[in-house]
C-alpha cells in the first residue's frame, strides 16, 4: 500500500516503475518483431523456434488487448510445459485499421518470415485478400475477431475462425421476437461487410417464426451525425418498432445518442443488440449506456464464470496496464479471451507436431514475376490445419473446439441494460431454447415462451410489453375507402349531404369494422372516405380501390370486398366477416299436375313387396295359431281364408275386429302392431316430405345444363361474378346486371321468355339478403367456394393480424348477430336456402330389422305350437292301427278340426242366453242341480251320443253333460243343435 501522504504524481511513477520492471523481467523485447521464446530449466535441450504472424490494429484498445492475451497465453503455456522443444516466435505488424496495410503485412510475414501461421487480423473486411495468400501459400489464418458469415471456412480450407461465426446468434434473436410475439422488425446495420454478412440469416430465421423485415436501414461505418437524425426520423414515420442493431459500439454509441435525441428511447419502441455490441459493452462510453440505451435488449457471448478466468482478468489487467500505461481502467471482452485460446492451441499442435521441418518450398518465377509469384509454399500448413482440427480442451471462454474450420456454438446470454450496466435476465441454447437461469437446462425440450425470462424494463422504464408497432408519431390518420354503390346499402351506403359537402357512411360492413376497432387492444384513428366522384357518383369498381390502396394513396378498404386470389397478390386481406361462396338462385318450380301415383313413391317396391309377403305370412301365422279354439276363424275355408287376411291387413289402420285367444297368437300380434305401427308413421312422413318437394322444385339445377340450354343469368353489377362466369362459357350476350334485390327480382319472375333470367349468380350475402324479402319465390343452389367479405390492407400492414383476431371475437360473439338483426331482415319464415330441399323413397334397408324381428317372433310361436300339438295329439294317433300315412294324415284332420278341450269352449254352468231362431223365441236356460229324474230313453238321447262322440268314441263334453241330465230328469225334453260352427245345448221351457 501506498501511504495517504503521497502524491498521486509519486503513486504514478511508483506504479510505472513496477510496469517497466516487469516488462523487463517477463519479455525479451517489444518492437515491430515480438519474440516470445521462453528458456527451459534443462539448458541442454535445443528449443525449436516456429515463426508466426501476428497482424493487429495496434492503434485500437481491441488490437492491444488482443495482444497482451496471446503473450499471455505462450508465457502461461510454456510455463506450464517447461520440457517443450517448440517455441512460437510472433511476428507483430500493425495493419493500421487499413485493408491494405493488413494485406501487404501478411504478404511480408508468408514471404520474408516464412511464417507458419497468421494469426489475425482484427476485422472481418481485412481478412478477404488475406485469405487468398494463405491459400496459395498453404499458411493457416487464424482470426479471433472477424465473426462476419461471410468469411465461411468454405472459401479457403486455410482459414480458421478461432470465434463464433455470428450467425449462430439469429436463432436466439428469432427466439425473443416470437416469444414476444412481434410480427415485423427492422434491421439497422453498418454498411459493410461485417454488418451485412449477418442480414440473410437473420431475415430467414425472423420468417421462420412469421416475422417480417420490411425494411433495413443502412449505416455508413463513418456516417455523421446529421445522417444518423435523417435515417431515424424516417424509421420514425414508420409504424414498426422493433429494431435489430447489428454494428459495433463506435458507431452504436453514435446511433443511441441520437435515438436519444429524437425521442425513440421511450415507451413502445424495442431495441435489440447483436454481439458487436453487446460482447463490447464494456468498451464503450458508461455515459451513453447510462443515458441512452436503457431498456435494450442485448445478445451477449455466455462465458462460463470459472476461478481460472477470474485470476486471469486480473493478471491481465496488470499486464495491459503495464504494457499500455496511457490507458487507464481497461476492460477484457470475449475476442481476447478467444485470443488466448487460439494461439494456445496453435502451440498444442505445433509441439506435437515436434520436430519437422517448418520449412517453405519455393515456387520458380520469371524475371518478371510479382510479390505473388515468389511467395513460397508451406510444407506443414495442412498437418497444422489437421492438428487444430482434431484439438480440443476446456479454455477461458469455454470448450474450444473447431466443427467445419470455426469455433463450436456456445450458448448466449441475454440482457437488459439498466444504470450503467447489463442485467442477465436469461439463457438462450440450441437444445433448450430460452432459459431463466442455467439450471434450468433441458435438452427434451424447446421453448421461447416469455415466461422463461426474467422481468424486463423497458426503454421509457415501463414495465408493458411493446407491441411491436404504432401509429407513427406524426398523428397520421388511416384514410380509409368505402365503395359508393347503387342497391344493396344494407352492406354499405353512403348519404351525401349537398348543403355541407359532406358523406355519411352507414351500413352492417361499417358496423362490423367499428366493432373490430373497438376490441384491438389500441386506438386507431381513422377517416373513413367515400370513393366518389365530385358529383357523388362511384369513381370506379372494387379493382380500382384495391389499385389505390396498393399504390399506398389509401390505407385501407372497408365494405362488401370480396378476397379474391388475384387481389392478394397485391394487398393483404384479413379473416372473411361473413359466409363464403357463390350461389345460384332460382325460381321454384310449382307443379300444376300431380302424380297419380305419387302415394306409391314414399316405398321402395323391394319395401313394398317385403311388406305385402308379411302381411300374407302373418294371417297364416294366426290361422294357424287361432282356429282351433277361436271361433272368428272358423267356418268354411274361404271364410277362414278372408277372415285371417282382413285381419292381417286391417292391421295397417288398427281396424280389426276379431279377437285372438292364444297367447302364442297374442305374442306375434304385439310385435306385427309395432312393426306396423313404425311403417305407418315413416310412410306418413315421406309422403309428406315428397308432397312438399313437389311444391318446392327448383326450376333449374344444374349449372351445365343451364350453360348449354343457352338462357341468359344475372349477376350484381361491378362484380367478380361477372368474370366467373365468362370463364365458365356463358355467352357474354345471355349475362344480364343488376343492381338491386328489387331488380333482380323482376328479372328472375319474367324469366327468359320475356327478357328476364333464369337464374342469377351472386355471393352468399347477397343471396341471403334477396331471401330475406322474397323467400317464398327463390331457392339457393351452391355452386362455388370463394372466401366472403373481407377488410383490405397494404402488404406487409401490421394491422392485418390484429383486425383479424379481432373479426374472430366479433364472428364468434353476440355482436355478429347483433349487427346482422339490425340490418338484414329476419329469415325465419323461411326455408333454409343454403341447401337444396330433397326427398328420397324409404327402402328395404332402413327396416329389415324390424321385419326380422317380427318374422323371427312368428316363426318362434309357430314352432312353440307345433311342439305342444304334437305332444298332445301323437299318442292317441300313433295308439290306432294304419300305416304311417293314415297315422299323419289323421294328424292333420285333428289340426284342421276345432279343439273343443280347449277352455274356449269348456263351460262349467248354463248362462242365460237368447238367440233368434227363426222368429222364435227361445227359453231361459236354467241350471239343474242334484235331481233324481229316472234315465229316458228316446230317439233323440241316441242320436245326441251318437254325434257327441269323437271318432275313438270316447264321450265329448257334451255328451257326459247330457248323460248327467238324463239321469236326472226324463221329463225335460232335450233339444240339441249341432253345427260344425257352433254346438250348443238349448232346454226348451216346460209348459
Amino acid at each position: 500500500m501506498i501511504p495517504p501522504g503521497i502524491s498521486f504524481d509519486v503513486e504514478k511513477l511508483l506504479f510505472l516503475a513496477l510496469s517497466f520492471f516487469a516488462i523487463i523481467v517477463m519479455t525479451i523485447g517489444y518492437g515491430h518483431d515480438l519474440v516470445a521464446v521462453q528458456s527451459s530449466n534443462n539448458d541442454n535441450v535445443e528449443m525449436i523456434p516456429v515463426n508466426v504472424g501476428v497482424i493487429l490494429d495496434l492503434e485500437t484498445r481491441v488490437g492491444l488487448m488482443g495482444l497482451s492475451c496471446l503473450n499471455m497465453s505462450l508465457s502461461d503455456f510454456y510455463s506450464l510445459n517447461p520440457s517443450s522443444k517448440t517455441r512460437l516466435a510472433l511476428h507483430v505488424r500493425d495493419s493500421k485499421q487499413d485493408e491494405v496495410a493488413a494485406a501487404a503485412a501478411a504478404l511480408d510475414l508468408i514471404k520474408n518470415k516464412q511464417v507458419q501461421a497468421i494469426i489475425g487480423p482484427e476485422g472481418s473486411m481485412q481478412v478477404d485478400f488475406i485469405i487468398h495468400l494463405g491459400n496459395i501459400s498453404h499458411v493457416p489464418i487464424i482470426s479471433f475477431s472477424a465473426t462476419s458469415p461471410s468469411l465461411g471456412w468454405i472459401r479457403s480450407t486455410y482459414f480458421i475462425r478461432a470465434a463464433q461465426n455470428d450467425s449462430a446468434q439469429v436463432n436466439a434473436i428469432s427466439a425473443i421476437v416470437e416469444a414476444f410475439g412481434w410480427k415485423e422488425a427492422v434491421l439497422i446495420y453498418v454498411d459493410n461487410e461485417f454488418g451485412e454478412g449477418i442480414i440473410p440469416s437473420l431475415i430467414d430465421a425472423l420468417e421462420e417464426v412469421d416475422t417480417r423485415v420490411p425494411y433495413g436501414s443502412l449505416i455508413h461505418p463513418s456516417a455523421t451525425d446529421d445522417q444518423i437524425l435523417l435515417e431515424l426520423y424516417k424509421l420514425m414515420t414508420m409504424q414498426m418498432r422493433v429494431f435489430i442493431v447489428h454494428m459495433l459500439p463506435t458507431l452504436g454509441s453514435q446511433l443511441f445518442a441520437k435515438a436519444k435525441e429524437v425521442g425513440m428511447m421511450t415507451e413502445g419502441y424495442v431495441w435489440i443488440l447483436t454481439t458487436g455490441i453487446t460482447d463490447l459493452l464494456s468498451s464503450m462510453d458508461s455515459s451513453v449506456v447510462a443515458s441512452s440505451m436503457q431498456g435494450v435488449l442485448g445478445i451477449g457471448t455466455y462465458i462460463p464464470d470459472t476461478p481460472y478466468l477470474d485470476n486471469f482478468m486480473v493478471r491481465w489487467k496488470m499486464k495491459f496496464q503495464q504494457d499500455n500505461p496511457s490507458i487507464l481502467n481497461p476492460t477484457l471482452n470475449i475476442f481476447g479471451y478467444w485470443a488466448y485460446d487460439a494461439v494456445r492451441a496453435l502451440a498444442m499442435v505445433v509441439e506435437e507436431m515436434g520436430a519437422a521441418n517448418f520449412t517453405f518450398r519455393m515456387l520458380k518465377a520469371s524475371t518478371n514475376a510479382t510479390d505473388l509469384d515468389t511467395i513460397g509454399v508451406s510444407q506443414n500448413g495442412q498437418k497444422l490445419l489437421q492438428g487444430l482440427a482434431n484439438t480440443t480442451f476446456m479454455g477461458l471462454a469455454g470448450n474450444f473446439s473447431l466443427v467445419d474450420g470455426q469455433l463450436e456454438s456456445s450458448a448466449f446470454q441475454i440482457v437488459n441494460i439498466n444504470g450503467n450496466a447489463a442485467r442477465g435476465i436469461g439463457f438462450w441454447t440450441l437444445e433448450s431454447g430460452l432459459l431463466r437461469d442455467w439450471n434450468s437446462f433441458n435438452i427434451s425440450k424447446y421453448s421461447t415462451s416469455k415466461s422463461n425470462l426474467q422481468s424486463i424494463i423497458w426503454p421509457g422504464d415501463s414495465t408493458s410489453i411493446p407491441k411491436g408497432w404504432e401509429i407513427p408519431t406524426n398523428g397520421k390518420r388511416l384514410k380509409i375507402l368505402v365503395p359508393v354503390k347503387v342497391g344493396f346499402d344494407e352492406f354499405v351506403k353512403v348519404t351525401r349531404d349537398p348543403s355541407t359537402n359532406t358523406s355519411q357512411v352507414t351500413g352492417s360492413c361499417i358496423d362490423i369494422f367499428q366493432a373490430v376497432i373497438e376490441k384491438l387492444p389500441y386506438a386507431v384513428a381513422y377517416d373513413l372516405i367515400p370513393f366518389a366522384l365530385p358529383n357523388g357518383s362511384s369513381a370506379g369498381c372494387y379493382n380500382d380501390m384495391i389499385d389505390q390502396v396498393f399504390y399506398q394513396k389509401y390505407d385501407a378498404v372497408v365494405g362488401d370486398t370480396t378476397i379474391v386470389a388475384n387481389g392478394s397478390l397485391y394487398v393483404a386481406f384479413t379473416l372473411p366477416y361473413t359466409e363464403s361462396g357463390v350461389a345460384m338462385l332460382v325460381p321454384y318450380k310449382h307443379n300444376k299436375s300431380k302424380n297419380a301415383w305419387v302415394f306409391l313413391k314414399p316405398l321402395t317396391w323391394d319395401l313394398w313387396l317385403t311388406t305385402g309377403c308379411f302381411f300374407v305370412f302373418i294371417a297364416l301365422v294366426v290361422w294357424i295359431l287361432e282356429h282351433r279354439i277361436n271361433e272368428d276363424f272358423g267356418g268354411p275355408a274361404s271364410h277362414q281364408v278372408g277372415t285371417s287376411f282382413w285381419f292381417s291387413f286391417s292391421t295397417m289402420v288398427f281396424a280389426q275386429r276379431e279377437s285372438v285367444l292364444s297367447n302364442l297368437a297374442r305374442f306375434v300380434m304385439i310385435v306385427w302392431v309395432f312393426v306396423v305401427l313404425i311403417l305407418t308413421q315413416s310412410y306418413t312422413a315421406s309422403l309428406s316430405s315428397l308432397l312438399v318437394v313437389q311444391n318446392f322444385q327448383p326450376s333449374v339445377s344444374d349449372v351445365d345444363r343451364l350453360r348449354k340450354s343457352g338462357e341468359k343469368v344475372g349477376y350484381l353489377e361491378a362484380s367478380f361474378v361477372h368474370e366467373m362466369l365468362k370463364q365458365m362459357d356463358f355467352n357474354e350476350s345471355g349475362l344480364i346486371s343488376y343492381k338491386s334485390p328489387e331488380e333482380c327480382d323482376v328479372l328472375l319472375s319474367n324469366r327468359s321468355a320475356k327478357g328476364g333470367i333464369a337464374a342469377a349468380f351472386d355471393e352468399v350475402p347477397y343471396i341471403k339478403l334477396i331471401l330475406s324479402q322474397y323467400c317464398n319465390k327463390y331457392t339457393v343452389i351452391p355452386t362455388f367456394k370463394t372466401a366472403g367479405f373481407g377488410f383490405v390492407f397494404p402488404k406487409g400492414s401490421p394491422l392485418v393480424p390484429d383486425i383479424s383476431r379481432a373479426i374472430l371475437n366479433i364472428t364468434e360473439g353476440p355482436k355478429m348477430t347483433e349487427i346482422e338483426s339490425a340490418w338484414l331482415t329476419s329469415k325465419t319464415n323461411c326455408l333454409d336456402s343454403t341447401t337444396s330441399v330433397s326427398s328420397d323413397s324409404l327402402g328395404l334397408d332402413s327396416f329389415w330389422a324390424l321385419f326380422l324381428i317380427a318374422g323371427a317372433a312368428a316363426v318362434l310361436a309357430l314352432l312353440i305350437f307345433m311342439v305342444m300339438f304334437v305332444k298332445k295329439n301323437w299318442p292317441e294317433v300313433t295308439s290306432s292301427s294304419g300305416t304311417s300315412w293314415e297315422k299323419i294324415v289323421a294328424l292333420g284332420r285333428r289340426f284342421y278340426q276345432r279343439d273343443l278341450n280347449a277352455h274356449t269352449f269348456r263351460k262349467g254352468g248354463f248362462r242365460e242366453r237368447r238367440t233368434d231362431d227363426g222368429g222364435n223365441e227361445i227359453g231361459a236356460v236354467v241350471t239343474l242341480e242334484n235331481t233324481n229324474f229316472p234315465p229316458r230313453p228316446s230317439s233323440e238321447s241316441i242320436q245326441i251320443n251318437d254325434v257327441l262322440t269323437d271318432e275313438q268314441g270316447t264321450p265329448s263334453a257334451e255328451q257326459r253333460f247330457l248323460n248327467r241330465v238324463d239321469e236326472g230328469c226324463p221329463e225335460l225334453a232335450i233339444s240339441v243343435e249341432l253345427t260344425n260352427v257352433n254346438r250348443e245345448m238349448y232346454i226348451p221351457r216346460q209348459p
